[in-house]
C-alpha cells in the first residue's frame, strides 16, 4: 500500500469536461509523490458513439427523481465500445504525455469491480410509473483494492471505468460516480474529487454563480439537488462518506488545474446530514 492515501478522481464524461486539463493536473500530482487513482465516465461518447451504431440513448427517471441511463443489450455492447475503445486509451495516452505510466483497467479485468445486477428498474415513462425489465446495469459490491495498490505501488496509475462484473459472471453497467465512490473507500482515499461540468453544485441549475460551498445530503433519501445528472453525484458522495472516505468534493472540470483547484477549495465539499430527504 502506498505510504500516502490516495486520492481518487472522477472525470466527468460530460463533453464540457477537459480531459486534457483534467489528465495534466492529476500527472503533476501523481509525479509529486501523491498516489491517484483516475475513474472516468464516458456519456457524450457514449451517445455520440450510439448514434452513430443506430442505438438512440435512452434515460430512465426513478421515482425520487433522479435520472440514469437504461442499459439494454445494445447499449451495453454501445458503452463497452465507447469506454474500452475510446475514452480509457484516450486518458492513458495522454497521461503517458505528460510523464506518467498508466494502465486502463475495466471493472472487468482482474475482476476489479464486482456489482450486483438490477432485476429491474422502476421508472416514470410519458407520465406513469412503468417497470423496465431489459436491465444490464448493477451496483458495485466489491473492488479489487489490493490490485490498486499494487499499481500505485508500483508506481503506476489506474485509470479505471465500467463495467463491472455480476454475479453471473458477464458484465454489466455500473454508474461512474458510484464506482468512483466505492473504489475511494475501498482503497481508503483520503478524498474523492467529483470533476464535472459545473463549478460544483449549483443552487440554481441555471446561474453558475450559485455554486454552493457546501452541501448537506441527508443520509438517506433522495438528494437535494437532482438536475443536471447531480442527483447520482450527491448519491455516490454519501456512499463515499459512509465508507469512510473523509473529504468529498463536486468541482469544476472544465478549467486548468481543475485537481488542484479543488483541493484548494475552489469546490462544493459534501457532507452528511442528519434527515433523509
Amino acid at each position: 500500500m502506498p505510504a500516502q492515501r490516495p486520492l481518487v478522481v472522477k472525470a466527468g464524461g460530460n463533453a464540457a469536461v477537459d480531459p486534457d486539463a483534467v489528465c495534466a493536473d492529476v500527472a503533476a500530482t501523481f509525479r509529486a509523490g501523491r498516489p491517484v487513482v483516475l475513474v472516468h465516465g464516458g456519456s457524450a461518447d457514449i451517445d455520440r458513439l450510439g448514434a452513430r451504431l443506430g442505438v438512440p440513448a435512452r434515460r430512465l427517471t426513478a421515482p425520487d427523481g433522479i435520472t440514469t441511463r437504461h442499459t439494454d443489450a445494445a447499449t451495453l455492447e454501445v458503452v463497452q465500445l465507447a469506454l474500452s475503445g475510446l475514452v480509457r486509451p484516450r486518458l492513458v495516452a495522454c497521461l503517458h504525455a505528460h510523464g506518467v505510466r498508466a494502465v486502463g483497467l475495466s471493472g472487468v479485468d482482474g475482476g476489479l469491480l464486482r456489482a450486483r445486477r438490477k432485476a429491474a428498474h422502476r421508472a416514470w415513462e410519458d407520465g406513469r410509473r412503468v417497470v423496465v425489465r431489459d436491465v444490464h446495469s448493477g451496483r458495485v459490491t466489491g473492488v479489487n483494492a489490493g490490485l490498486l495498490h499494487a499499481l500505485l505501488g508500483a508506481g503506476v496509475l489506474p485509470v479505471v471505468g465500467p463495467p463491472a462484473l455480476a454475479e453471473d459472471g458477464r458484465p454489466v453497467n455500473a454508474d461512474a460516480d458510484r464506482v468512483a465512490a466505492a473504489v475511494a473507500g475501498a482503497v481508503g482515499a483520503a478524498a474523492l474529487v467529483l470533476l464535472t461540468g459545473a463549478p460544483g453544485v449549483l443552487a440554481d441549475p441555471a446561474d453558475e454563480a450559485s455554486a454552493l460551498p457546501v452541501c448537506a445530503v441527508p443520509a438517506s433519501g433522495p438528494p437535494p439537488f437532482r438536475a443536471g445528472g447531480m442527483g447520482l453525484k450527491l448519491v455516490a458522495a454519501r456512499e463515499a462518506l459512509a465508507a469512510g472516505v473523509p473529504e468529498v468534493l463536486v468541482a469544476d472540470g472544465r478549467r486548468d488545474r481543475p485537481l488542484t483547484r479543488a483541493l484548494a477549495g475552489a469546490a462544493t465539499r459534501i457532507e452528511l446530514g442528519g434527515g433523509d430527504g
